[in-house]
């Protein structure tokens, strides 16, 4: 669902410590100030030792990840003849800067998708070098995605290095990233990167982290300023003085410093098993991907899947091996008939047997578009076009159904989602299935974006 299982263990000694402890706003000098600044000087810490990352890094923390790339976006100093460089499957919060980019004059460049995602290393570098950039031409930066959220693509991170080296300061998104492979900011020494904890740990949720050298952080301009960014403010006037810290400068208002202690116990936790979780997850996934794509209907041998994101090469054989994919499979559903099963309809399906999967685009237009191959459909899209819009143009319900396997996954989590989708090939269980669903309002779900019933 996007979001990790919380271990048990996790929140048993983060409840134990609140119930022993008084937390206080960091922005004070009380002893439970004091408590909560030591707590959060230990995440950060915590954070930097689990990338990897030299002495030049320096953490952030935001509500989110979304909130880390609107940090960087709102205070990158894009001008007229700079350049915003993304892919195509990429979240939204990253397209998002491209509103940033465009305001400011600057060119938005979209490295396309290949039709299973991710990108092709050799076109993406045919457009860097095409917006090739010199020490006194305006700063532009690179944006790429480390693990799409859809598609199960990873880049290959080496991009990276390649754009460094022609002068663009660059971005990752690690947040599908970061919570099964492992990332080292010394190998891969990126300006900026985001994560969200949820992601990796499941707890605590309304905390991320911009994970950013001191050096580019020289270089953003931030639009306003706020409570604990500044040191002095001249009022009525103009002189405003910030705070010296550079991470305090762009930490907006308080910090959530009662869950960062958690924060410090959840990167713990995920080090004991990070070592283990590609292995095991490789073999989930592929174990899941391969008995999918061999289920037929009963009465007609259709296929009743057909898998449209990346799926592993081949099963990883030992510990320390870090596999081609992430962990996710997105795919349609079809009916004896060939025709596709109405991604609503499988998540009520789902549901009524304790399973939860997602439906929809996931927030990736650009990976979505590029595996369900409506790429053309999407340049027709115009001015206050609505979904619904959209999906009676196509005709149909867009987006794909999405399994994904995480740290708390196991194989009965497997068989589980393998079982249910072995009784869509029956008649009968699929007829009634169907029935209920009409009855709670699905056929209204299709009458609205003209698909046959």
């Amino acid at each position: 669902m996007g979001g990790s299982l919380y271990p048990e263990s996790l929140i048993r000694v983060h409840t134990d410590f609140l119930y022993k402890s008084i937390m206080g706003n960091t922005h004070s000098v009380s002893n439970s100030s004091k408590l909560s600044l030591k707590c959060a000087d230990e995440a950060r810490a915590a954070v930097l030792a689990f990338f990897k990352a030299p002495p030049e890094y320096t953490v952030i923390f935001t509500p989110n990840a979304t909130a880390a790339l609107k940090l960087v976006g709102e205070s990158y100093p894009f001008i007229e003849g700079s350049h915003y460089l993304l892919c195509a499957d990429s979240h939204n919060s990253v397209h998002g800067i491209r509103q940033f980019a465009t305001s400011r004059g600057a060119g938005v460049c979209y490295i396309p998708s290949t039709n299973h995602g991710g990108f092709d290393p050799h076109t993406t570098k045919s457009i860097l070098l095409r917006h090739r950039l010199a020490k006194d031409l305006p700063p532009s930066l690179f944006a790429i995605t480390g693990q799409s959220n859809i598609t199960n693509s990873k880049a290959p991170l080496s991009t990276i290095e390649l754009a460094q080296s022609l002068g663009y300061h660059t971005l990752l998104d690690a947040a599908a990233l970061a919570p099964t492979s492992s990332f080292s900011l010394t190998e891969t020494p990126v300006d900026a990167m985001v994560i969200s904890f949820y992601k990796m740990f499941g707890f605590p949720t309304g905390v991320g982290a911009l994970i950013v050298k001191k050096s580019f952080l020289k270089i953003l301009e931030r639009p306003w300023f706020a409570g604990g960014t500044v040191e002095v403010v001249q009022v009525p006037g103009n002189i405003v003085t910030r705070s010296q810290e550079p991470h305090e400068q762009f930490e907006d208002g308080t910090i959530n410093y009662l869950t960062l202690p958690a924060v410090t116990d959840g990167l713990r936790f995920l080090s004991a098993y990070l070592p283990f979780l590609p292995l095991r997850l490789s073999c989930l996934v592929f174990h899941m991907a391969t008995s999918l794509s061999k289920m037929r209907h009963d009465s007609t041998r259709i296929p009743v899947v057909r898998i449209l994101s990346r799926v592993p090469s081949r099963p990883l054989m030992s510990v320390g091996e870090l596999s081609d994919t992430g962990s996710t499979v997105s795919l349609i559903f079809f009916d004896p008939l060939g025709q596709m099963i109405p991604n609503s309809f499988i998540e009520y399906a789902a549901t009524k047997q304790n399973i939860s999967l997602r439906t929809g685009c996931m927030c990736n237009p650009g990976g979505a578009a590029a595996i369900l191959g409506i790429q053309e459909d999407m340049k027709k899209l115009y001015p206050g076009v609505t979904l619904k819009d959209f999906e009676h143009a196509v005709g149909r319900e867009l987006g794909v159904v999405r399994i994904s396997l995480g740290l708390g996954s196991n194989f009965q989590d497997v068989w589980n989602v393998l079982n249910f989708v072995q009784q869509l090939t029956n008649e009968e269980w699929r007829s009634g299935m169907w029935n209920q669903w009409a009855r709670d309002g699905g056929d209204t779900i299709l009458e609205s974006v003209g698909q046959a019933i």
